[in-house]
């Protein structure tokens, strides 16, 4: 993470802003799972609804690695000229198109923005989207097999909380005795979740 010398100024709109953000409604149906979440546009509707009132604005750009993973970073700015310009989360789509990279892309993106701004947008899955999983399904997936959605959110979440106290992402994961994400069950990753959404929520109230 790279930040400016102080962040005191971009810390109180964000928490200004946690105050006044209205929710974005989950109106964009995933038909694979039956489920509706919250679309890319919305949760930048909601955000610059009232970020740019508290001085907040931010910046997206896609990234590829050395594995040929898809990643997104994210550039958070304040008026004030502090800025956090966060890691870029990577991704690997399981189907390997222009339009699987630039669905991952957009997902990676709205999974980014939430965490960093709470928007609650990652309750429900269309990652699957990303994996070239838009195809009629027969059944759905096993009970114990953690989702693209979940894999998706402890990454972000982790390193939302990483970021927040200053410390690497592979020590959360360590404390949450994560060695390979794609290797948790269903039960495991909710787990990881729920503990991470707490941590999170006790940064928020300045714990």
């Amino acid at each position: 993470m790279n930040k400016s010398e102080s962040v005191a100024e971009i810390s109180k709109a964000l928490a200004k802003f946690q105050e006044e953000v209205k929710q974005p409604m989950k109106d964009k149906e995933n038909p694979y799972f039956k489920k509706n979440y919250v679309p890319l546009e919305n949760v930048v509707e909601s955000i610059s609804n009232c970020g740019p009132k508290n001085g907040l604005s931010f910046v997206q750009w896609p990234k590829n690695d050395e594995t040929g993973r898809v990643g997104v970073a994210t550039l958070l700015m304040h008026t004030s000229g502090e800025f956090i310009e966060f890691d870029a989360v990577f991704m690997k789509a399981d189907k390997e198109t222009v339009q699987g990279a630039g669905a991952l892309i957009t997902y990676l993106k709205r999974y980014s923005l939430s965490a960093i701004y709470g928007i609650t947008s990652d309750e429900d899955d269309d990652g699957n989207n990303s994996s070239g999983n838009n195809k009629e399904k027969t059944e759905l997936p096993k009970q114990d097999e953690i989702s693209q959605e979940q894999i998706g959110s402890i990454k972000v979440k982790a390193m939302e909380f990483a970021k927040a106290r200053n410390q690497e992402v592979d020590a959360v994961y360590k404390v949450l005795n994560i060695s390979d994400i794609t290797k948790l069950n269903e039960t495991q990753a909710s787990a990881a979740l729920k503990q991470l959404d707490a941590w999170l929520s006790s940064v928020n109230k300045g714990a």
